[in-house]
Formats: C-alpha cells, structure tokens, sequence
C-alpha cells in the first residue's frame, strides 16, 4: 500500500475525523497510486493517521475511510459499513407509511461518493468518487446480499464525477429494470417516481420530513408550490385539507409526474393548478396580476455549488424571496429552503433579513427546517449539513 505523507501541522483535520485531505496538505506521496486506490496517510512525524482513496485529479486529494489502523479496507469492511448503514435506517424502513428512504450517505456513513436510495422494491445508486468507482461490483453484490432488490439502477450523471476525472454514468447495473414509474409511499402519501429520467437519483426524500411539517398550515388555505417537481409539498397540502394548490415547474417531466401523482392519490382535479414556467418569471406574472397566496413554498435547486458561487446565489435567493413575500397575503406563511451546502443557515437567515427589507415587510421565523434522520450529519463533517430552511410569517 502506497503511504502519503501530510506537510507538518496539516494532521489536525485527520486527527478530528475529518474525512477530506486536500492537495495542498500534502507534502509527499512515496509511489505513484492509480486514481481511487486506498492509501495509508501519515503525519509528518510519521505517525499513522487514516487510510483513504487517492486521487490526484481532485481538489480533496483524499478521502479518509478509516482510523483504525489494524483494519483491513476489502469486501468484508464495506458489507459492515453498509450494514451499519442500513441498520441506522431502522426508524424509517420500519414505518408502514413509508417505503422510500436514503439508505447510504456518502461520508456521513463513512463511505465517501456512495450514495445509495430506496424506492420500494428498487435501488438507486449514486456514485461520485474514484474509489467507489473501482469496487462497484462489490458494492452491487453486497446491495443485492443484505436487500434483495428486484433491481439497482445507476444514477451516477452528477457533475461531482468530472471533479474525480470520472465520466456519467446511467444505466441498469442488476436485476430488473424500473418501469417507467415506481409507485412509492410517503408519510402516507402515493408518488410515481421516474428513476431513470428523474432529477438527483429519482426523488428528494430529503423533504420528506418538511413537506408533512408544512403541510400542517395549509388547511383551507390557498398554496404556491414552486419548483414542484413531483409535487411533494403540493400532495401534502392536498391530503392536509388545502383549499387550492398552485404548482409550478420549468420541467415538462416534473408537471408530468405531478398529475400522475394527483390521480395516484384520488386528489379532485379542481383544487390544483400546475403551471409550467420558469418560477422567477411566473411570481413576476402574478405580482403584475395582483394574485396573492395565503402559503408559498420555495424550493429551488442549488443556487451555490461551491463557495465561489456563493454571492451570485445570495442575489438570487434574495430575489426569490423578496418576490415570494410581496404574493403573501398579511400574516401568511413562507416556507423556505436551501439546499446549497456553501449558504449555511445564519448567512441564509441573513439573506432572508436582506429580503424581508427590500419587499417592505416584517417578517418572523417559526421553524428551522432541518434534513431528516437517514440524512444524518456527521459532528466531524460539518458541510453534510446541507439542507436548511426556514418557516416564516409574513407581516
């Protein structure tokens, strides 16, 4: 196994379990390993630190798996890691009103660039990192041995990959292939989801928690949906007695899936507008026909991939925003998210305070949305805490 020294003074973020190593921490690497390879980090004093996949195509030139020197990183150590994995998951794949869940995530299960999501009977697979990469096949077989699922799909068309030198990749890996919608449940609540030609790796179980939260003030009340996707606040709201929902989505796809998922439930047609547009574009059209809302959901894509990206998206949070809270009725309610790892939820509440004074209201927070139990967050890997929101009252 080739070793990789650390410069003196860079061993403190291993030393705390951080799981990242970046390139410049590095003073030398005693051999030339393939890309993805597991290497054994030291400090400068020579001291064993972690074991970690290489990959000097990457900014995080290693990401740590393991601590314990004694162990031994092959088949037998992954099978353990996803049963943890799996195990942790209990809560959730024990509720009858659920069938959907993220079963594996990434560093915050100790497997960095695995992702892995249930959908019923089916397996989406994620994979962002070299090393992952190199063990695929184990990763199926394992997957296969401890959930027996009718079939795994790969999902792994991020944009992470290019940053580990890795094409996309999307395809049937084992077993059946997904129709072309997979009913699941959700807090009670039926989705048809479109695995292969969804977003993300088919569904944002992330929101699963929030939308039955939200749900809660929408009863004969009137509710904006933006960015729908396939509907989940918007089917929440619904089953939660809403008096009419609007929903609104710039994917043909998402709007689609919406009103299967509309009928799915039994949901009377006459309560629920879907519109596809561009979101920003549509809350401008309404502004300028003076339609109002008494809830407004705001759930936008990543806005800020990285922190370079991180003033450009705080514009543009803010915008959203402040055009979200002119369409509220007095004393209506916004709900509002990020999913942005780079906004962390003081500067997001901040951005908030900037639009809250641009659109001329008082606004107070009710609740902090948080992501749910099987995306859990390690106390050492702070940046898994990537999805944060804030329920507001708008005066």
């Amino acid at each position: 196994m080739i070793d990789v020294v650390l410069k003196k003074g860079k061993e403190k973020a291993a030393l705390q379990r951080h799981p990242w190593i970046f390139s410049g921490a590095i003073d030398k690497v005693k051999g030339q390993p393939v890309n993805g390879e597991v290497v054994k980090v030291f400090g400068a004093d020579k001291s064993f630190l972690a074991y970690g996949y290489y990959n000097n195509q990457s900014r995080v030139a290693v990401r740590l798996l393991e601590w314990q020197e004694d162990q031994e990183i092959n088949k037998s150590w992954y099978q353990q890691r996803i049963k943890e994995a799996i195990a942790a998951r209990g809560h959730v794949l024990k509720n009858e009103e659920t069938n959907t869940c993220r079963l594996v995530f990434s560093e915050a299960d100790f497997l960095p660039g695995l992702i892995v999501d249930k959908y019923a009977d089916f397996l989406s697979l994620q994979i962002l990192s070299a090393g992952m990469e190199n063990i695929k096949a184990d990763l199926i077989d394992i997957l296969r041995e401890e959930l027996h699922p009718l079939g795994i799909f790969d999902k792994s068309d991020a944009n992470a990959r290019t940053h580990e030198n890795l094409e996309v990749s999307q395809g049937l890996l084992w077993g059946e292939t997904p129709p072309e919608f997979v009913e699941v449940k959700e807090n009670g609540v039926l989705y048809h989801i479109n695995i292969a030609d969804g977003q993300k790796s088919g569904f944002y179980c992330d929101q699963r928690d929030n939308r039955e939260i939200l749900a809660a003030y929408t009863k004969d009340k009137t509710v904006l949906d933006c960015f729908c996707y396939s509907g989940g606040f918007t089917l929440n709201s619904l089953k939660q007695g809403a008096r009419e929902v609007t929903s609104v989505d710039s994917s043909g796809l998402a709007i689609e899936t919406l009103q299967h998922n509309l009928g799915l439930n039994g949901f009377a047609q006459d309560r629920q507008i879907s519109i596809q547009s561009d979101v920003n574009k549509q809350l401008r059209a309404f502004k300028d026909e003076g339609k109002t809302f008494d809830v407004i959901i705001l759930d936008p894509p990543k806005y800020a991939p990285s922190r370079s990206a991180l003033d450009r998206a705080a514009r543009a949070y803010k915008d959203l925003n402040r055009l979200g809270m002119l369409l509220l009725n007095s004393g209506g309610i916004l709900a509002t998210y990020s999913c942005s790892g780079a906004v962390d939820l003081e500067t997001f509440k901040q951005i908030i305070a900037w639009a809250a004074l641009d659109a001329g209201k008082e606004v107070q927070i009710i609740k902090q949305f948080h992501q749910p139990e099987d995306h859990p967050v390690r106390i050492s890997f702070p940046e898994g805490e990537y999805l944060k929101g804030l329920l507001l009252r708008v005066l």
